[in-house]
């Protein structure tokens, strides 16, 4: 897989990759044209899309897997999955991680949230013995089969027992032989700072939710923390919920669009973006 080698690539370069998170095929398609380089499914957007429903553990293994294959197929950029608890023990992990890798990821991100799981910023989480997110790790690591395949440790004990619990954690997490390690949702820029300071010879991820635990910090100040991957997973459906909201009145009051216009792509824009030439070429 070009996109996982190229992944891999991306991970060995200087600064931090900026992944916005996406639901479907055309918000990943999006992301490409507007050039970047790299994106992450999150169960966030994907069950306000596919559900209109919070992210509190509603979605399967397996239609989280096909929502991904999906957006695997309409895009050449690396695409993370974000795999949940892996949904089970460590026998539904190894699944997790091979139908993830069938689908096209370039890699996976596994928490140790129990069950139920929800967005990492949420109130009430609670977590697995570390032991036991070990072994689930382990057998994640264990069962890729493509060694550019890369596997994400996520820990979310901050919130529930403290960051030197997360910490003591994410050390941990790091025997399994995973390749990145995120801690979710330090509650102040000094958490930042410590955990890029005790990880520092790991590559890290973080994670920017607007009005999230997290303060936000751009790319360039994390790449200097020492942060190596960044996600803005709810960027995607917060301005698409607000803005298709504000279209839909204004269709309501005026019984056109015409007054919001500029905020759409036009037919033949749009059918641009989508490649209709090629498949009008094609049949012709």
């Amino acid at each position: 897989m070009k996109a996982r080698k190229r992944f891999r690539a991306m991970l060995e370069d200087p600064g931090c990759i900026i992944a916005p998170g996406v639901y479907d095929a055309l918000s990943a398609l999006a992301a490409e044209k507007a050039g970047i380089e790299a994106v992450v499914m999150g169960g966030y957007g994907v069950s306000a899309s596919r559900l209109a429903k919070p992210d509190v553990g509603l979605l399967t293994m397996s239609e989280m897997a096909e929502q991904l294959k999906m957006i695997c197929d309409a895009v050449s950029i690396p695409v993370i999955g974000d795999g949940d608890t892996g949904y089970g023990n460590s026998v539904n992990v190894e699944r997790t991680v091979q139908e993830y890798e069938h689908a096209g990821a370039a890699a996976i991100l596994i928490e140790d949230q129990g069950f139920p799981k929800r967005c990492g910023h949420m109130a009430g989480k609670t977590v697995i013995p570390a032991e036991e997110h070990l072994q689930k790790l382990k057998a994640a690591v264990a069962a890729r089969k493509d060694p550019d395949f890369v596997i994400i440790a996520r820990c979310d004990a901050r919130a529930p027992l403290g960051l030197d619990e997360a910490i003591r954690r994410g050390h941990l997490y790091l025997e399994a032989g995973v390749d990145m390690l995120f801690i979710e949702a330090p509650q102040r820029i000094d958490e930042l700072r410590t955990i890029a300071h005790e990880f520092r010879n790991a590559k890290l991820v973080a994670n920017m939710i607007e009005g999230g635990e997290t303060p936000e910090v751009d790319a360039r100040t994390l790449a200097e923390m020492g942060f190596k991957l960044v996600f803005w997973p709810c960027t995607a459906p917060y301005v698409v919920l607000k803005n298709l909201i504000r279209v839909f009145e204004v269709l309501k009051r005026d019984g056109t669009t015409a007054q919001v216009r500029e905020m759409m792509f036009s037919f033949s824009e749009f059918n641009k973006l989508v490649n209709l030439e090629r498949y009008v070429t094609s049949t012709s």
